[in-house]
């Protein structure tokens, strides 16, 4: 994954030394958020999918939970219509003055323009200082566009500022669809006034869930997460979307996810704490392999919580605040997973004995991606000669006589043998089941990694086979 953007170690530094000045926290729905929130566990309804007309909503879906207000932020959505269909693909947030921001991004040497004019405004001495609002369209990338591309990211970012009475550079901005169209702005511009009408009305409970979808291209269902922690006796609400289908693979992936907190948290605290769980989450989570030109995830903290301001990375009154953070990317993580297209199984594999964390990520990483692993997934066929190959070829340390295999509770090899408590009608039954769990020892040492993906079908052929159609 990409470094998060940033100037040189002596500016970081001279923003850590600077006071940090207590943002205003005035909002106007402050007093309404308190007492109102649903229990996160409870479902939304679930209205009809916004994404590419024919697809069946996953068998692996997952219901969109209850999302209260967070203070400080508001959400709209329209159909701007980058879709032939009907279907919202704009969506803009505008959040409260003094709105922190932090954010990763793909290391796709072909970054889209919305990604380039984030990691240039996020990179400076005072990004993410003030953040004041979020754009996001689906149906075109924007990317491999050219000065175009980008002059028409810069218009937009230019609009929304003039009617949010702030800088082109507090304006954050996404896009994902097709590639290699240039993004037509006036579609935008145009819906500027319903979005604004749409932030100024009282907002529906459901806001969060129209995001989510508004966001979708080939997914079937939208995704969103939601968690409580606590700063100090005061609690404070993290929520996120994210989207993603295909064209997923570690190091982010064609993704953009949208986390915002109402706690009061410095940029280059935001930053630390989204690259620390970026790894084990969003870069943890693989369908085709394939790494993206427009991914995004962006950290927002509006500050409206009432909870102290957090402004050094060590702070200890963050640790129940990380692990909040943490659930919400998994969450969204194992979602883009089940939505995998065409996707029938929700795979989990995980090596344990590798040399090292990296070697153990790489292996791991091999067995996930190996087309041949994951079509006799999708036949429910327990091949783990097909797992010692994926192990096998990545070149990283192993120990041929201790490997072992198991899928789930069975084992299928042992000390680089078959196991002779193998039992192929027990192994077969296993393999039915919509969730997979793949665990291999390489015997080479302690380390262990994680990384989840899915069964590769013929949908997966067939969703691809006609994308821009």
């Amino acid at each position: 994954m990409t470094k998060p953007p940033s100037t040189t170690g002596q500016k970081i530094e001279q923003v850590f030394e600077k006071a940090l000045d207590p943002f205003a926290t005035a909002l106007k729905r402050a007093t309404r958020v308190a007492g109102t929130e649903p229990s996160a566990a409870a479902a939304a309804p679930a209205p009809a999918p916004a994404g590419k007309p024919g697809l069946a909503i996953s068998p692996l879906a997952t219901p969109f939970p209850a999302i209260p207000p967070i203070g400080g932020v508001e959400i709209a959505t329209a159909r701007a219509g980058f879709y032939k269909h009907e279907r919202d693909d704009l969506v803009v947030f505008r959040f409260a003055r003094g709105t922190s921001c932090a954010g990763v991004f793909t290391r796709h040497k072909i970054g889209s323009a919305p990604v380039d004019w984030c990691k240039k405004h996020l990179g400076g001495a005072e990004g993410g200082k003030d953040v004041r609002a979020l754009v996001v369209n689906a149906g075109c990338a924007n990317a491999f566009t050219g000065k175009a591309g980008a002059d028409a990211a810069r218009r937009t970012a230019s609009e929304v500022a003039k009617r949010f009475g702030c800088r082109q550079r507090d304006v954050m901005l996404a896009s994902t669809g097709v590639i290699g169209v240039v993004l037509d702005d006036r579609k935008i511009v145009a819906k500027l006034p319903e979005i604004e009408n749409g932030l100024e009305a009282a907002h529906p409970s459901d806001q969060w869930a129209r995001a989510g979808r508004g966001i979708m291209t080939t997914d079937t269902f939208p995704k969103g997460s939601y968690a409580e922690a606590e700063i100090e006796g005061y609690k404070v609400r993290i929520a996120g979307i994210a989207k993603g289908s295909g064209m997923i693979a570690p190091d982010m992936a064609t993704m953009l996810a949208f986390i915002v907190t109402d706690a009061d948290i410095h940029p280059n605290v935001l930053q630390a704490l989204l690259g620390l769980h970026v790894r084990t989450t969003f870069n943890s989570v693989t369908v085709d392999g394939d790494t993206s030109t427009n991914d995004t995830a962006l950290l927002f903290a509006t500050g409206t919580s009432g909870a102290p301001r957090i402004g050094r990375v060590g702070d200890r009154r963050l640790k129940s605040f990380s692990a909040a953070l943490d659930k919400v990317m998994l969450d969204l993580a194992h979602q883009l997973v089940r939505d995998g297209e065409g996707a029938t199984k929700f795979v989990k594999v995980t090596v344990d004995g590798a040399a090292s964390p990296a070697s153990a990520r790489k292996l791991a990483k091999s067995i996930a991606d190996s087309p041949l692993v994951k079509t006799a997934i999708a036949g429910q066929d327990a091949n783990w000669g097909r797992v010692v190959m994926a192990v096998g070829k990545t070149e990283e340390p192993v120990d041929r006589d201790r490997l072992a295999i198991k899928f789930g509770p069975h084992q299928a090899a042992i000390d680089g043998a078959p196991a002779s408590t193998y039992d192929e009608a027990k192994m077969t039954a296993y393999m039915k089941n919509p969730e997979i769990d793949i665990t291999v020892d390489v015997g080479s040492g302690r380390a262990s990694a994680t990384v989840w993906t899915c069964d590769l079908t013929k949908g997966y052929i067939e969703i691809n086979g006609d994308y821009r159609s």
